[in-house]
């Protein structure tokens, strides 16, 4: 990962932060009410994200997800295209 993107998505409170074998980078990032799954990340934001309920689901996403079609876990929706996911049905009491 080049050093200034690294300092950018640091300051900017991405964790999580690794290069796909597709090439993008992609983090975890907490946002109002989600987590965001941010993909194609740059100097100059990012091309897509997939939101989260929860923390967890995000990080394991981003841990395990080689890039190839949607990340795994029960994401909510893809923006900016709005498609939703498997995740959309409804809220959970998990509290994480």
């Amino acid at each position: 990962m080049p050093v200034k993107l690294n300092v950018i998505l640091e300051e900017n409170g991405y964790m999580n932060v690794r290069r796909l074998p597709t090439g993008e980078f992609i983090g975890v990032l907490a946002q109002l009410f989600t987590f965001g799954l941010f993909v194609g990340l740059d100097e100059n934001g990012y091309k897509r994200r997939y939101c989260y309920e929860h923390k967890s689901d995000a990080v394991i996403a981003s841990q395990v997800w080689d890039g190839e079609g949607d990340p795994p876990g029960p994401w909510i929706k893809e923006k900016p295209s709005d498609r939703l996911g498997p995740g959309a049905g409804g809220g959970s009491d998990r509290g994480d």
